[in-house]
């Protein structure tokens, strides 16, 4: 009888220490789960913040475009306006109004094909953006800031990133970056590109360097001349400039404001002269108006 309270007695202690043993493993592995789940939902949170981020950019461009577009309707809107008042000032007169119609429709043809033009600019400068950010990392996003302005990209670059401390000689660290920009700049081979140094308030005590124009536009140079030399960029399509300290975003009087002053901007444009060339090319109503009826669509636009 005893016997038997013994052996029920050590059942009970190991099924008690088993069931012991299956909870503390158990335990543990809800653990792990929980901890594997809390780091994806950071995950997930820190790119939650950057998708939104870049949705804010593309909404602004977006903005900035419909704004431009909506400039020149006005502009087509006050034409046509000028060709309804003209029918009906001359209707009894000895204009030809024959020939100013002509001219009229020449004009509204010309400029929409200003307005494709300006448009198709406006879709590659866009295109040109998002490769550019696409292609930089999340820590390189944080001494690069891309932005379009008027139809204007510009790329700013922190000194940080870009330089070694208190020089104009490029960081190893700035290479991978360079050759990035360099590849979209490469890539939009019909933009020009002018490289502009910014400096903060704070004077220069370098040898050979008197003033911070001298640094601004040292620093310009360099990249100028890494752009050429180590990634093949043509030299015809590179200007260098600086500003020194008279260009500048933020206040110099805190250490945050000289920091975002202390910048070098890529800014990539259209070239110039091929501009003023379509603007040159006004059409002749004797010629376009037979050559082109007005219910035709616009003619090839000009990509620059």
């Amino acid at each position: 009888m005893i016997n038997s309270r013994i052996i029920m007695m050590v059942v009970l202690i190991s099924g008690l220490f088993l069931a012991s043993c299956g909870g503390k493993k158990r335990y543990a592995e809800l653990q792990m789960q929980h901890q594997d789940l809390t780091e994806r939902y950071q995950q997930s949170q820190i790119e939650l913040a950057e998708s939104r981020t870049k949705v804010k950019n593309l909404e602004e461009l977006l903005e900035i475009e419909r704004k431009n577009n909506a400039s020149l309707r006005e502009a087509l809107q006050r034409l046509q306006g000028t060709l309804d008042m003209s029918i009906n000032q001359n209707t009894q007169g000895n204009v030809n109004i024959s020939k100013l119609v002509d001219e009229i429709n020449a004009s509204n043809r010309y400029i929409q094909h200003l307005v494709n033009t300006k448009n198709k600019s406006d879709s590659l400068n866009l295109v040109l953006t998002n490769n550019l950010t696409r292609s930089l990392s999340r820590e390189e996003l944080r001494d690069v800031d891309v932005k379009v302005l008027k139809g204007v990209v510009y790329i700013s670059l922190s000194d940080n990133m870009l330089y070694r401390s208190g020089s104009y000689e490029i960081s190893a660290r700035a290479g991978e970056t360079l050759s990035k920009i360099a590849k979209i700049i490469q890539d939009y081979r019909e933009y020009d590109v002018l490289i502009e140094g910014n400096t903060d308030t704070d004077p220069i005590s370098q040898k050979n360097i008197r003033n911070n124009w001298d640094l601004s536009v040292l620093r310009a140079s360099s990249v100028v001349q890494a752009l050429q030399t180590q990634y093949g960029v043509d030299p015809r399509r590179l200007t260098a400039g600086g500003r020194g300290e008279y260009n500048p975003v933020a206040d110099n009087t805190t250490p945050d404001g000289k920091a975002r002053n202390r910048r070098t901007q890529i800014i990539i444009t259209p070239k110039l002269d091929q501009f003023m060339e379509l603007i040159d090319k006004a059409p002749e109503a004797s010629t376009e108006a037979n050559a082109i009826d007005p219910q035709e669509e616009t003619p090839a636009v000009t990509e620059f």
